[in-house]
């Protein structure tokens, strides 16, 4: 079965006026996503998703004019050795990170998608895990900065849906994320699990004071509170205290980066992104690579249906999967707009599909209400 077309399909919407949340990387305007569309001689096609890195436009281009020439007539089963002719002509001289990786990533995961309907399994099966029920948080673009009561109103919201584990954003001011979480805390109790991401908004100065009172709510992890590059940060981080694991990954690319993680010895909970970090293949392999440390995958989701689905049958094959990020975002259509790809359930738990690859139709006649914005996704102050 020959790879015979990879198209990438940009997508983006505004929000609505009073549907913005404000968090570490700034106040978000509009969403992008990016479809990846492969098709094979024998009539099956595949779809994933590639984030889009801000500029969705430059990460089609460089799909479909760098990386679908050396992939297309390939064995589309092939994917490890798709991964290494795009690492000897790509990775390898022209780098790991950025473009590259989210441009593959999409690729590999609709290869995948593939693979699963040509076997008529789904993708939890394909990879040699079973349908249990995976626990998971409310996250997405959430419980952003507002007043402390008002965050705590938003909390419970989640929380009586059936979740046992939400995800509040930092990286406002010192004071104020802590009376934020303090609040949080109060109005949930002990019993739900409070995590929290400062999306690298954080000086160490800053998480000095922060990281104390994380441990005083018994906070599950402080995830990103600095640059993915700042290795230096990170692990000065990790030694203020032993109660509050450091997390990263969601800006790692390859294995590579994360072995950087492992060296550093300054991140206790990795959350490799699939549709960034160079699909499910190099997924696979890192999620082996940090069993070997005990290193538990709370894998991060970005914004389709493609890339949750995908998420979520990773997580059903993964030994030391822990939660799965679950998007309750008060607005975002491309989450569902292939069908509803998860349930919370009152346990707060969530499984993957029952259908061949990924578990979805994709109806392509919706990509025309969300032709590409140009511009900037976050309105930033400095």
């Amino acid at each position: 079965m020959k790879i015979t077309r990879i198209t990438a399909i940009p997508l983006s919407f505004r929000l609505p006026e009073g549907k913005t949340v404000t968090m570490g990387v700034g106040s978000t305007l509009k969403r992008d996503a990016i479809v990846i569309k492969v098709e094979t001689s024998e009539g099956i096609t595949g779809y994933g998703e590639s984030h889009p890195g801000r500029s969705p436009g430059a990460i089609c281009s460089l799909i479909h004019n760098t990386l679908a020439p050396l992939i297309v007539g390939q064995d589309a089963h092939d994917v490890v050795g798709i991964w290494q002719r795009v690492h000897r002509m790509q990775f390898s001289s022209h780098g790991l990170s950025g473009g590259a990786a989210l441009a593959h990533s999409g690729i590999d995961m609709a290869l995948w998608d593939i693979r699963g309907k040509a076997a008529n399994l789904p993708l939890y099966k394909l990879l040699g895990g079973s349908a249990r029920r995976i626990p998971a948080y409310a996250g997405g673009i959430a419980l952003g900065y507002q007043e402390p009561e008002s965050l705590a109103d938003e909390a419970r919201s989640y929380v009586e849906q059936g979740y046992k584990a939400v995800k509040l954003r930092l990286g406002d001011t010192v004071n104020n994320d802590i009376a934020r979480v303090r609040k949080v805390r109060q109005a949930l109790g002990a019993d739900i699990d409070i995590l929290t991401d400062a999306n690298t908004a954080y000086t160490i100065a800053q998480a000095r004071r922060v990281l104390p009172v994380l441990a005083e709510i018994q906070a599950g992890w402080l995830e990103e509170p600095f640059a993915c590059n700042d290795f230096a940060s990170y692990r000065e981080a990790a030694r203020i205290t032993p109660l509050v694991p450091i997390a990263a990954g969601e800006n790692h690319f390859m294995r590579f980066e994360f072995a950087q993680l492992l060296e550093a010895g300054a991140v206790q909970v990795w959350q490799p992104d699939l549709s960034k970090t160079g699909g499910i293949t190099e997924g696979v392999r890192i999620a082996a690579m940090a069993s070997a440390f005990r290193i538990p995958i709370n894998a991060h989701s970005s914004a389709t249906g493609l890339n949750h689905a995908a998420t979520l049958h990773f997580l059903a094959a993964t030994e030391n999967a822990g939660y799965f990020e679950a998007c309750v975002s008060h607005f975002n259509p491309f989450r569902d707009m292939f069908g509803t790809t998860f349930k919370i359930g009152q346990d707060g738990c969530v499984q993957p599909s029952e259908a061949p690859g990924l578990g979805l139709e994709v109806d392509e006649s919706l990509f025309q209400k969300y032709p590409m914005i140009d511009g900037p996704g976050y309105v930033v102050k400095f």
